[in-house]
């Protein structure tokens, strides 16, 4: 699922709409200057994009697809809205004609001064993928704050037009957006759109663990192989964590979450979960779904990223066609949920699951994946795991016939970086050259 392009234009042309008012201005003052303002007010409409893309609210990926994507364009919208800023604190902004400072405006302007080093500060522990998920998740709240304080900026510096414009109203309405948006976020989940839960079964699967939810209320709605935010009611594990829903829609409306022991919080959860312990769930979210049509498909699983193959196994019917999960691990004894998937591929004519361990195997490929199956350039391939995996195996089968429009995947990381390693590496390795 790719970003959707009608959201793509409504982002674009909210950056370049405030040109329209800008153009007349430029036969009385600097345009440089005028070039600064715009950059300062693209800036704060790009970060009062990023908080309402923040909200996770459903029209959000109605706009602009699925989540994983909405939180890439949320991660640009940040690093191009700081980039404005700094341009925008660059190129002189002051023009004559303008007024008499006061008070006031003094406050702005400094108010602007902290919020551009607070907002830079923040954005690159944001791409510091190495600074912790708690850490950067406390830091990342703190973005709103300076938000505001760039609003307030905006609205008492001397500009060429009166607050009461279109121009300055246009701005003022998306920063009170996000504003509000930031403000909605700040809320408790029991206050935000959510579902109450309670931990109902607790399961070692492979090398994970599978925590099965029940409803108190109105269940949860969700398709197969999306995913929800959980926030459990623990101390220990009360920070809101996203995990892939690894069971089909149910009657009872229950929700299951198989969690790896990949980081603090998933090593915390088999020491402080108990079954009994409240939950909110919020969402469902993502676009990670399959089209059920005759054509072959391959599902190929690294890892946790069998889970929402789980789902969408559980969910097949004779009438689908032809099914090859190739579930890659290190081990058999490493895969999670295998007897469910065996079971079902027992129940399910069309069903096949290949165990791929890469340990007596070799690592899997292009190759690897073919002698699986039958036509593989006919069929459609679905993805979960590691991006470089990802990477490899798709251009590994795109010399097999496979398309890239046949290739589907989520993105497996809601917070990525921005290439900082492989810059590093190619700087690194191009002055070995020298």
């Amino acid at each position: 699922m790719r970003l959707k392009p009608l959201g793509l234009v409504g982002v674009t042309s909210a950056l370049i709409l405030p040109v329209i008012w800008l153009l007349p201005l430029a036969q009385k003052y600097d345009t440089g200057a005028l070039f600064s303002q715009y950059l300062g007010m693209a800036a704060l409409i790009g970060m009062a994009l990023t908080q309402v893309i923040a909200t996770r609210l459903s029209f959000v990926e109605q706009l602009f697809g699925g989540l994983d994507r909405c939180y890439i364009l949320h991660k640009w919208l940040g690093i191009l809205s700081m980039g404005a800023l700094l341009l925008h604190d660059t190129i002189d902004a002051d023009m004559d004609g303008l007024g008499r400072e006061t008070a006031l405006t003094d406050v702005a302007e400094t108010m602007g001064e902290i919020s551009l080093y607070g907002l830079l500060i923040l954005v690159v522990i944001t791409i510091a993928t190495f600074i912790p998920y708690h850490l950067w998740r406390w830091t990342h709240r703190i973005m709103g704050v300076f938000f505001i304080m760039s609003t307030f900026h905006y609205l008492f510096i001397l500009k060429p037009f009166s607050n009461g414009d279109p121009l300055a109203l246009y701005v003022s309405a998306f920063c009170a957006v996000g504003i509000l948006a930031f403000v909605y976020k700040q809320l408790p989940a029991s206050l935000r759109s959510s579902r109450k839960y309670k931990v109902s079964d607790i399961q070692q699967t492979g090398t994970a663990l599978a925590i099965t939810m029940s409803p108190e209320s109105r269940p949860l709605k969700h398709r197969p192989g999306q995913f929800s935010f959980v926030t459990f009611d623990h101390a220990a594990v009360s920070e809101p964590h996203p995990f892939t829903i690894s069971n089909a829609p149910d009657k009872e409306g229950n929700i299951r979450m198989t969690i790896a022991d990949l980081g603090d919080f998933s090593h915390s959860l088999s020491n402080h979960l108990k079954v009994g312990t409240g939950a909110r769930l919020e969402g469902a979210y993502g676009r990670f779904e399959r089209r059920a049509t005759q054509a072959p498909e391959v599902w190929v699983a690294a890892g946790i990223g069998i889970t929402p193959f789980v789902a969408w196994a559980q969910a097949l019917t004779d009438a689908d066609g032809p099914v090859t999960l190739v579930y890659c691990v290190s081990e058999d004894r490493d895969a999670n949920h295998l007897d469910e998937l065996r079971a079902v591929e027992a129940k399910v004519a069309n069903f096949r699951v290949v165990l791929h361990a890469s340990r007596s195997q070799g690592r899997v490929n292009a190759e690897a994946i073919e002698s699986y199956v039958s036509d593989i350039a006919q069929a459609k391939v679905y993805f979960c795991g590691p991006q470089r995996m990802r990477q490899f195996l798709a251009q590994g089968l795109s010399r097999l016939g496979v398309s890239s429009r046949r290739f589907h995947f989520e993105e497996f990381e809601i917070r990525s970086g921005v290439g900082l390693r492989k810059l590093a590496a190619w700087l690194l390795n191009r002055a070995l050259v020298k």
